[in-house]
């Protein structure tokens, strides 16, 4: 039935035969994400599963479009409000290209570029977003209240401060839990909370940072979408470039309202801790509850979090802040986990430099020999450009071979990768080769890397060896 319905709306928004449909990966959610094309138009479709989320998502989208923002215009939507066709934004997500920082712990000067480029497009969401918006259409709720922050106070409670043995007052702790809700709750202001404002959520097209995913947003105060971007657990930004992402925010901030940033700052950190303690209850539910081991793997990079936090004591909290000082220090906390995921290192290459060598030392995979699909680089005008270029991607999918080799590869890889899951391996390694290493095996890797990395639990490395690319997903 989705396929019937979106072919419709495209069609008959576009004028063109639909001629490919690729189903995206998503993070999570319910709703599915297709690409859609027809001729020369590219967009995106999605099959909700809830009424009310989509009316959420494409109310605040037209609405956000009027301010100036940069959201994905909604081109058309099913009469039952159940699907609808958006912008096709591209495959740029700030996730992946800050994928080595978020590795190694060291970002370079292009990554903290493209983050402050981020951060300081966020006041103009909170203020702009919210001129004239009618917030009841906000989904499931219009607004921050007391009821979310104890229903993500219990989660951290129940679902990580409980199953780590550690044992408490529950009734002293709860006296806390008051006193945080009610300072939490002051100087809320009229502003829009994104509340999923991270890097999954970004996408970034000729340079500039769009945004998507905002359907769960609501009126909020503005230090909850700043602590939740800075103090991503995992992504392990360094002090100094936390401390230049504020900087960087309260700058932008300044054009909206005076700024007083000690005063700023103190609230801050209200909500880094909430935030650090929601993003630990989300952490046990995962792991604990639903025997997802890797979600543990990153408890300790939050305990360091909330380890610098608690530098400065949280005085009016005094029982919450001994409790969470005792989490900082136990023992099984302090090491970072080992994550055993299969890993997957995908590579393109030039065969007359010869095959790429596995250095895990288990040998085995697969060589797949690209020299079949037409190739762009006998061109004389692709020849400047790679299997990442626009230019490359439309001589690869209009000529269509490249399709239908991938999904050759798709199955053969699907299999092994599902076995060794089983099997418990750790790692496994694909490569692409081509005449020169530039073209059809770096589209190739870079498509069987993306769909690997949405459709298992597992590691990937691509390595496009004749670029000196190495990014990992």
């Amino acid at each position: 039935m989705a396929d019937d319905i979106l072919q419709i709306l495209f069609e008959t928004y576009t004028g063109q035969k639909l001629s490919e449909k690729t189903e995206l990966s998503t993070s999570g959610s319910n709703r599915r994400y297709f690409r859609l094309k027809g001729g020369n138009i590219s967009v995106i479709g999605v099959a909700g599963t809830s009424f009310e989320e989509n009316r959420a998502f494409i109310g605040l989208s037209q609405h956000f479009k009027g301010k100036g923002l940069r959201v994905p215009t909604v081109l058309s939507v099913s009469e039952d409000g159940m699907f609808y066709i958006q912008e096709d934004l591209g495959d740029q997500v700030l996730y992946q290209m800050l994928s080595q920082g978020r590795e190694t712990g060291s970002y370079s000067s292009y990554e903290c570029d493209l983050l402050c480029r981020t951060i300081e497009q966020l006041p103009k969401i909170q203020f702009k977003g919210a001129e004239g918006l009618d917030f009841s259409i906000c989904y499931p709720q219009p607004a921050f209240d007391g009821r979310m922050i104890d229903f993500d106070l219990n989660y951290f409670k129940y679902c990580f401060l409980k199953a780590t043995g550690l044992e408490f007052n529950e009734v002293t702790l709860q006296e806390d839990f008051e006193r945080l809700k009610a300072d939490l709750l002051q100087d809320m202001g009229d502003t829009f909370m994104y509340r999923d404002f991270q890097a999954r959520n970004v996408m970034f097209r000729d340079g500039v940072p769009y945004f998507i995913d905002y359907q769960g947003g609501r009126k909020g105060p503005i230090y909850y979408d700043v602590a939740s971007f800075i103090w991503q657990a995992r992504s392990r930004y360094p002090e100094d470039l936390k401390k230049e992402l504020v900087r960087t925010y309260l700058r932008a901030l300044k054009g909206y309202m005076p700024v007083d940033e000690k005063a700023f700052n103190e609230r801050l950190r209200l909500f880094v801790l909430f935030r650090s303690l929601q993003v630990l209850g989300a952490y046990g539910f995962r792991g604990y509850f639903e025997k997802k081991p890797h979600f543990l793997a990153s408890v300790p990079y939050a305990l360091g979090n909330l380890r610098r936090l608690l530098q400065k004591p949280f005085d009016d909290y005094p029982y919450l802040n001994a409790i969470l000082t005792k989490l900082t220090t136990m023992p099984q906390f302090n090491e970072i986990v080992e994550d055993k995921r299969l890993e997957v290192h995908i590579y393109s290459f030039a065969y007359k430099k010869g095959i790429p060598v596995d250095r895990t030392g288990n040998g085995g995979g697969y060589v797949f020999d690209c020299r079949s699909i037409n190739n762009p680089g006998k061109y004389e005008h692709y020849r400047q450009f790679n299997g990442n270029d626009p230019e490359v991607i439309r001589f690869l999918e209009d000529d269509g071979e490249v399709m239908v080799f991938l999904d050759s590869v798709y199955k053969l890889v699907d299999a092994h990768v599902n076995r060794f899951i089983q099997r418990k391996f750790t790692h496994l390694q694909v490569c692409f080769g081509c005449t020169g290493g530039q073209h059809r095996s770096v589209y190739c890797a870079e498509h069987l890397a993306s769909h690997l990395s949405g459709k298992f639990d597992i590691k990937v490395t691509l390595t496009h060896r004749e670029l000196d690319i190495e990014k990992i997903l």
